[in-house]
This record gives C-alpha cells, structure tokens and sequence, in this order.
C-alpha cells in the first residue's frame, strides 16, 4: 500500500480543474493508456499577455495522476507561459507534501504535458517518439527522456530511472542500457581537442596548470548538474580533491573522479593520480 500524504489523498477524492477547457488554446497530450497512464491538458491563454487562465486535465492513471494533474493545474494558472516553464515535477511533488518514490512518474508526466501545451501554442514541434531510441520498450520510454529526467532530478541509480519514468519496470532487458546512460551522464565530459604536447613542468607550473584545468574545464561541468569540487592538496603526481554539493556521496562519484584523473593525465602528465581526499 503506498503512503499518500494528506494532501494526495484531498486531491484524489476531490480533483479540482478535471475536464476539458472550451476552445482551448494549447493542448498536450503524453503518455498512452497502453503504458498504463495519460494525460491530456488544455489551457486558455490571454493572448496579450501570455498568461495562463485557465488550465484543466483528464488522466488515465492512479490516486498519484490524478492529484499530481489537479497540483499542475492549480500551480500553473495565472503565470505567464514562460513562469509556468519554469514549474519541474519536483515543484509537483512539494505541493503535494511529497509522493511515494514509486510514483515520482506522475509527477514527471505533468511537467511534460505543459512543456507538450506550451510547444503546441507556439506552433514548435516537438521530435517524433518514433524518431528517438527507445530504450524501454515495455513503457515506450526514449534515451532522451531518461538523460533529461536523470540530470533534473539528479538520479543516479537504475531504481530512481524507474521510480521517474517507469523505464526498466517491465522485463528488466533495458536495465544495462539504462546503466550505460546513467554512466555517460555523471562521467566529466570534455569535448574532444586536439591532443596536447606535455612539456617539462616545474613544480610550481605543475600546481599551477592543475588548478587552471580543474577550474575551467571540470569544475563548471560539475555545477551545471549541481555537483562541485575542491582541491585539497598536490603532492607531486598525486591529486587530492573533495567532491562537493550535489557530487557528496553520489554513487557516481568514482567514475567522475576516474574522469578528472584522465584529463589531468591528458593535459598535465601522464602520471598524474587522482584521489578523493
């Protein structure tokens, strides 16, 4: 049995905005009865000022749909469409006093419904399921749901994919594709360069062209998904650094610290070593 708060179970009994919006200026329509949720929602928007006023859901789906498409509603009327982008399923959630980590999806699930409206208002189209990879085949769930879901919410384990997208919840045959993009997420990126000729270094460059590597190149990877780090200490070859903010405890956190030592490597010299110290 799922613990619903209060809040979920108010929202449940007694929806609010359920319906159909008349004439509705944008509508957005995601998931599929077939996947086991859906959720249809129509706005009215003031064209003169781009705010929302009025919003109305219909869903296929749980206590957990059906509170979180009332909280999307009741969140969203009266922003302008460029505010009401900025609402994250997280936000969903925090109105509802929280959902059962199992149902995080639904919550998910409004937030693209109003990115699906938005685009539909402003004549964008939106990428064709059937032109992305789909990863999940029990739930249609795309490689770009996961990586964008994964890097809002942070999520770092297949179980959270899942809790978040229902990806991997059928069969299980997507789970090590799932692990490969999760791995490719939290690993440091760096775009390819040309390789670079390692010249003799004094000890004081050396230090030096650490620092300069760790700030510009690894450090604001980091922070656009949250994460941080600091440099502790150069003792010759050896790197010690500490993983901050989001990066703290992150089960990730040996191949981002894998990551750095081989652009140091690239960079500095080949018998730079990297430890979390």
């Amino acid at each position: 049995m799922w613990d619903y708060t209060s809040k979920v179970k108010e929202l449940f009994l007694n929806p609010k905005n359920v319906g159909e919006v008349e004439n509705p200026d944008a509508v957005g329509e995601v998931g599929s009865i077939v996947c086991g949720d859906a959720l249809k929602l129509t706005l009215k928007i003031d064209k003169e000022t781009g705010t929302i006023t009025d919003a109305k859901f219909q869903t296929f789906g749980c206590a957990s749909a059906i509170a979180s498409s009332t909280a999307l509603t009741e969140i969203i009327k009266g922003k302008t469409l460029d505010d009401a982008l900025k609402v994250t399923n997280q936000d969903i959630a925090e109105y509802l006093g929280g959902l059962p980590k199992e149902k995080m999806h639904c919550s998910v699930m409004g937030r693209e419904a109003l990115e699906a409206a938005v685009a539909n208002y402003r004549g964008e189209e939106k990428p064709h399921e059937a032109e992305e990879r789909i990863v999940c085949k029990c739930f249609e769930v795309s490689e770009e749901k996961i990586r964008k879901v994964a890097i809002e919410n942070h999520l770092t384990t297949v179980e959270e994919v899942t809790n978040f997208t229902k990806a991997g919840g059928g069969c299980g045959s997507c789970i090590p594709d799932i692990e490969a993009i999760l791995k490719d997420i939290w690993s440091v990126k760096i775009a390819p360069e040309k390789p670079r000729i390692p010249k003799k270094l004094t000890n004081l460059q050396k230090i030096a062209l650490i620092q300069d590597v760790l700030e510009k190149e690894i450090r604001p990877r980091l922070q656009a998904d949250g994460g941080d780090l600091e440099l502790i200490d150069v003792d010759g070859n050896k790197v010690s650094i500490a993983l901050r903010a989001m990066c703290v405890a992150c089960p990730m956190g040996g191949v981002t610290i894998k990551g750095i030592e081989e652009k140091l490597r690239e960079i500095v010299s080949k018998d730079i070593v990297v430890v979390e110290g």
